[in-house]
């Protein structure tokens, strides 16, 4: 059996605000030795499980978080930040299931940290369906015809992903008070709790179903701003939705949707006068 890990880390145990995530705040060279714990935990957990291969991306920021010489050394670590499908780069048709840990709520919601992406979005829409990175990741492994089967992250999330997948497998290591304050588990319960829920989620793999993409998707991201909406319509094949700060792009599949929204994010990052 073959697993793909993505491993954010506003979702970490214990980790309640920007201080934790950052890698320029004093707080974030302690966070990422939680990071690495918990994903040491959930590959541990897979390989005791019957996992022949355990792939992990580092999904957070520059996506160089992770402690390489920290890690599980049978697994693979994806690590770096120009990546085609980012948080869940090198996902393919030939593994049995996807695991996400350190996950937050998308934007607009309750939830520690909760954004999409950045800072910039508002929102997501897959046709009519709103999605964040939980959504649109799990879509994407969806193409591929893989489910996901387990997430680990504050409360938030967990309630996002069972609302889009029946049967997923979910760790809350904390709950959300606000937006940045938590009510936090140990990190040593923490990374038990992680172990249990991966094993269940590999002994029930196979009715958990995968999260089927629309086969043409309509992207649609609400910026925050209208100099955001105007950076991110530059790209050939988009246009802003009239009144509103919305930009649309009609993909030809999930993938060419997700590549999409990643440089439509980028040029709205352009926007400096908010």
């Amino acid at each position: 059996m073959k697993y793909f890990l993505s491993v954010d880390m506003e979702g970490i145990t214990g980790l309640p605000d920007y201080t934790f995530v950052s890698q320029s705040e004093n707080n974030y060279e302690h966070s990422r030795k939680i990071m690495t714990d918990e994903a040491n935990a959930i590959i541990g957990a897979a390989f005791k499980s019957g996992a022949r291969e355990v792939l992990v991306n580092d999904s957070h920021s520059k996506m160089n978080n992770l402690l390489v010489e920290e890690l599980h050394e049978d697994a693979d670590l994806i690590t770096g930040d120009l990546k085609p499908l980012s948080m869940v780069q090198n996902v393919d048709e030939t593994f049995d299931g996807v695991m996400f840990a350190g996950y937050h709520a998308r934007a607009g919601q309750p939830g520690v940290m909760s954004h999409s992406m950045t800072f910039s979005i508002r929102t997501i829409f897959i046709d009519d369906v709103e999605i964040g990175e939980i959504g649109f990741n799990s879509y994407v492994a969806g193409y591929f015809g893989v489910p996901v089967i387990f997430l680990a992250g504050d409360d938030c999330a967990c309630r996002e992903i069972e609302a889009l997948i029946p049967g997923v497998v979910t760790a809350a290591v904390k709950e959300s008070i606000s937006r940045s304050a938590v009510k936090t588990l140990h990190p040593k319960k923490a990374r038990a709790l992680l172990a249990e829920k991966t094993a269940e989620a590999i002994a029930k793999k196979d009715s958990i179903k995968p999260l089927v993409p629309p086969a043409t998707p309509t992207l649609r991201i609400e910026f925050t701003n209208y100099g955001q909406a105007e950076w991110a319509a530059l790209m050939p094949g988009t246009r802003i939705i009239e009144g509103t700060t919305m930009v649309e792009f009609k993909a030809k599949d999930i993938l060419e949707a997700y590549k999409a929204m990643l440089v439509m994010a980028e040029l709205a990052y352009q926007t400096r006068y908010c």
